[in-house]
């Protein structure tokens, strides 16, 4: 059986009235949303308007002024939630250890665990790689590998785990369009074999319009707008078509 077999449920994400502060800057002012199982929920907009504060907020990293994140309607703040559930994170950056082979950084979380052998850890990160079109690459180094091909190991190092939620964040930043392109293919058919939730902050419209079941349009720490691709596109709110003509690319 293909490890990439899913063998349980994609999970629900809910946010509710989540602020944060830092200082006297509020940045998050009330979020309300749901995430649904195996979805792929794009948040998009400008830069300062948020969306990776909320991510953080969703994996954990931050804690909330008020307001609350619950996964399969539990919060992340009690015990044992976030252990419960397989959460995967594909940073900008790539995130890879730099003295690492790909084999290594991709089976890392296996390794580490001790939750498979040596010889069956490396059959499922080839297994895993040819997915995201990177077979053959298990002994290079991280230095040695295009943005593109960073960003694609870092989707692999995610299937490992066979993840329930996926969190993207900034998936194709600094990428050319074609490669973007492929970035996008990659996350949509991570869906498919994982049956993962994803959840991805972008400034990319092309990305955002192009694979997400719903897209939210964040600004100053609040969601505008929410709805599928066409129901944003033809928002009948001035500001809203405004803000879809802006260059989010751009700071």
């Amino acid at each position: 059986m293909s490890h990439l077999s899913p063998n349980s449920q994609s999970v629900s994400v809910q946010v509710r009235g989540l602020r944060k502060s830092y200082g006297p800057q509020e940045v998050l002012k009330g979020l309300d949303f749901e995430v649904e199982r195996g979805e792929i929920f794009v948040l998009m907009g400008p830069s300062g308007s948020g969306k990776s504060v909320l991510l953080r907020h969703i994996i954990g990293l931050e804690t909330p002024d008020a307001g609350d994140i619950l996964i399969e309607g539990e919060s992340v703040r009690s015990d044992g939630v976030m252990s419960k559930y397989r959460l995967a994170m594909v940073f900008q950056s790539g995130a890879l250890l730099n003295s690492l082979t790909v084999e290594e950084n991709v089976g890392l979380y296996l390794t580490e665990h001790r939750m498979k052998p040596p010889e069956e850890i490396r059959r499922i990160v080839a297994e895993v790689l040819a997915v995201v079109g990177l077979q053959g690459t298990e002994h290079k180094m991280p230095a040695e590998l295009s943005g593109g091909m960073k960003k694609r190991v870092a989707i692999a190092r995610a299937l490992v785990i066979e993840p329930q939620l996926v969190l993207y964040d900034e998936p194709t930043s600094e990428l050319d369009p074609l490669i973007a392109v492929t970035i996008g293919q990659e996350i949509r058919a991570l869906r498919r074999r994982a049956h993962a939730t994803s959840i991805v902050v972008s400034h990319d419209r092309d990305l955002a319009f192009g694979i997400a079941d719903r897209v939210a349009l964040m600004h100053e720490g609040r969601i505008l707008c929410l709805g599928t691709p066409d129901e944003v596109k033809r928002h009948p709110d001035p500001l809203i078509q405004r803000f879809l003509t802006v260059d989010f690319k751009t700071p």
